[in-house]
């Protein structure tokens, strides 16, 4: 299950990504409200975890203006404050859900569960695509014969290819997705990874293969 989480405190984002990803979840972690609207606006996730204080925009602002576009994706807000007005004003412009903190793990937990379940009735938990699915609930890649559980890295990037078939996905984005605009690892290791799927795949018999396109990026194409 695919999480978006935007919080402008590093360390507690990082926190809280550390914990999610020890419950199965993938997260995609942004630092201001710009960067939370362009990627729930760009991509399919299952809930949205936004903070009302951040720079360039507000939670609560990112919130109506993806309402406006009718993204429906469960939003839980997170804030520091606890007045009345603010949960009133979060609620009525569209949040599913509302955290003041400080706040409990297993709490926040159960917030996301409960949000999710709604989604969950309506978004495909697999993937599909050749002879291969990826199950998002728990990683597995299977084929007809065989399965794989995925890392949590491996499993964004084919998530990532499998939800856009046949677009080119750059190596910038698989970074800046999966590893974060402030990692110390080199790119090097999008190709590593690359590698890991693509020796799953052929032992899968997949019926797709990853392409790479020079200077531009990878795709997920069928087999011909």
């Amino acid at each position: 299950m695919r999480l978006l989480l935007a919080e402008d405190e590093k360390e507690l984002s990082a926190a809280l990504t550390a914990v999610l990803e020890h419950n199965h979840y993938s997260v995609d972690a942004v630092y201001d409200g710009q960067d939370a609207l362009d990627y729930a606006l760009t991509e399919n996730y299952d809930g949205i975890i936004l903070d009302i204080m951040m720079p360039k925009k507000s939670g609560l602002e990112v919130l109506a203006e993806l309402r406006r576009s009718n993204i429906n994706t469960p939003i839980l807000m997170l804030t520091a404050k606890s007045e009345v007005n603010d949960r009133v004003t979060g609620l009525d412009t569209g949040a599913d859900d509302y955290l003041t903190k400080p706040f409990a793990m297993s709490e926040l937990l159960a917030r996301i569960r409960a949000m999710t379940r709604r989604r969950s009735e309506f978004s495909p938990n697999v993937l599909s695509m050749g002879r291969i699915t990826l199950n998002r609930a728990n990683f597995e890649l299977s084929g007809e014969k065989a399965s794989y559980r995925l890392g949590n890295k491996e499993f964004q990037m084919l998530e990532m290819l499998m939800s856009n078939p046949g677009r080119l996905i750059s190596t910038e984005q698989f970074m800046e997705r999966i590893w974060g605009y402030d990692t110390e690892a080199e790119v090097s290791v999008v190709w590593v990874y690359i590698s890991y799927l693509r020796k799953k795949l052929a032992a899968l018999d997949a019926g797709v293969e990853i392409r790479a396109t020079r200077g531009v990026g990878y795709s997920l194409e069928e087999c011909q």
